[in-house]
């Protein structure tokens, strides 16, 4: 195979260092014996050890009502934390959650910061301690084993998840900007995500102690070994909720996903296809934004839809109010372009008009070159996206047509609002037997400026070179206006720093449209 472009950029660096700021903001755990001692802490909240799966000593927090008097059982919520951050994650809905009739237990997950172990990516250990946690809480305070919930972001939402497949007594989940399938977020279209899986290591290194096992995952991962593709895939698959899904499904648990259109690690496609398969109560929920930024200020306190609608979720399936949230549909999307949400009943009901952009004529580009056409920055680009409404862009007038193959619909004289996952369909040939490609639909406004509208990459491997082959590609999944007197424009180039490349210096790719089998995209539009 063509060797990969595997230098850690600078982007990469930043955005390591914006998460680890993000997380040391909120402050460190203060330092607890191993001896399973409380430290008592002002505001009702005791900082505790936790023993874990094979004696792991998990540092953790404790918050309950104000009004526990030893006489009533209360609903309880187990917060795993996110990658990288300090036990104090979750305080702040901690304390909001307490104050609404709920014990909460957050935990620092094993192998960061100060509790025991090694990290092991939501591994077996990781899930048999969240167990230990349900355990501890039922003995050490007035928890109800009856109403037992998890929820978590990023990290503790797919420990959340895998939890509720394994231990029957978790009856709700939340489960926010996670993962449903590993491979699928940071392998997809058989694509290494260079920047998500650099700033994940990286972090782990210098908040944690990443396990032997993590160091040769990642190490193989990032060199583009083949060799270990199958044993890393296998290793992805155990720490997937979408391959605990029977379990999951038995066990019943009332689930509500939420993420955002833009999340750089973990991609929404995942998400809602893993929603469209679970049997129980469940609800969908994508909003702009990048990793974990749609629950940002929750964490902080401040008001944050994802947050209420958490509680309400927890509400209603813990306590048994009747909120209505069960009345809702339980598809809720928020454009990118635009203000408040859309419902729908289920994920094939978003994008069920299908437009398709013919990719006539045929294109050749040359490899190895960024022709300026990218994804952005890994949690930077999105994040502009959700508050500025500053998407990546390109002039695509500009891109050199030597490096990026263009084409463009026609002016739309009425708003065309995409909801969902556009698929592209072609025929490529290559030079090389092996080879990345990396398509982007664009909205293109009348003076050639194209604002990213979604992407995705594809790499393949074992070609015959000269031999033309067929190309099924899903973009990452969106909501997004497109203005009237725009077009929409797809470019496919060979190069973006969001991921590792395999083409091998001087290969050429041909884009072609047999008339037996034309190439196109096809656009989902929401139903006006």
């Amino acid at each position: 195979m063509g060797k990969p472009r595997t230098a850690l950029r600078t982007t990469t660096t930043g955005a390591v260092s914006a998460a680890l700021l993000a997380g040391t903001a909120l402050g460190f755990a203060p330092p607890a014996a191993a001896t399973g001692t409380d430290t008592v802490m002002t505001g009702g909240i005791r900082f505790v050890d936790i023993t874990g799966d094979g004696g792991t000593v998990l540092k953790a927090n404790v918050v309950t009502p104000a009004d526990s008097d030893g006489t009533r059982r209360y609903p309880v919520i187990v917060l795993p934390t996110s990658w990288s951050m300090p036990q104090v994650e979750y305080l702040a809905q901690a304390r909001k959650l307490a104050d609404s009739g709920y014990v909460v237990v957050s935990y620092n997950s094993r192998g960061f910061w100060q509790s025991g172990g090694h990290i092991e990516v939501a591994g077996p250990a990781d899930v048999a301690d969240a167990s230990k946690v349900i355990d501890w809480a039922l003995a050490h305070t007035p928890a109800d084993p009856q109403r037992v919930g998890m929820a978590g972001v990023s990290y503790g939402a797919g420990i959340s998840l895998l939890a509720a497949g394994h231990d029957k007594r978790v009856r709700a989940v939340v489960a926010m900007s996670g993962w449903a399938d590993l491979i699928d977020s940071i392998y997809s279209g058989r694509t290494q995500h260079l920047q998500a899986a650099a700033m994940l290591g990286g972090t782990g290194y210098l908040t944690g102690r990443p396990s032997p096992e993590l160091q040769q995952t990642l190490k193989d991962f990032l060199a583009s070994n083949l060799d270990k593709e199958e044993e890393m895939i296998a290793w992805g698959a155990k720490r997937s909720p979408a391959f605990a899904l029977d379990r999951i499904n038995a066990g019943g648990a009332a689930i509500m996903l939420g993420n955002a259109w833009g999340d750089t690690i973990f991609p929404p496609n995942q998400y809602a296809s893993f929603y469209e398969k679970l049997t129980g109560p469940k609800r969908l929920e994508l909003r702009p934004g990048d990793h974990a930024t749609a629950e940002a200020t929750g964490l902080l306190g401040l008001p944050n839809d994802t947050w209420t609608n958490a509680h309400r979720w927890f509400d209603h399936h813990l306590k048994g109010a009747d909120n209505g949230i069960d009345r809702e549909q339980p598809v809720q999307l928020a454009s990118r372009s635009s203000s408040g949400y859309e419902g729908y009943p289920d994920w094939k009901s978003v994008g069920a008009t299908q437009r398709k952009i013919a990719l006539a004529d045929e294109r050749k580009v040359y490899a190895n070159v960024d022709s300026g056409a990218n994804g952005g920055i890994v949690m930077l680009s999105n994040t502009l996206d959700q508050f500025l409404k500053l998407p990546p862009m390109a002039s695509i007038p500009l891109l050199p047509r030597s490096f990026a193959a263009v084409w463009q619909s026609e002016r739309y004289g009425s708003p065309q609002r995409v909801r969902g996952t556009a698929k592209l369909h072609t025929t490529v040939t290559s030079t090389a037997s092996s080879g990345t490609l990396v398509a982007y639909l664009y909205d293109v406004g009348p003076l050639g400026v194209g604002k990213l509208v979604s992407n995705a990459p594809y790499t393949f491997h074992g070609k015959t070179p000269g031999r033309p082959f067929s190309v099924d590609l899903e973009l990452f999944s969106t909501a997004y206006d497109v203005p009237a007197g725009h077009r929409l424009a797809l470019v496919v180039d060979t190069v973006d720093p969001l991921y590792i490349e395999h083409n091998p210096s001087g290969a050429r790719l041909t884009f072609s449209s047999p008339s037996s089998d034309p190439s196109y995209v096809s656009v989902p539009l929401r139903e006006e």
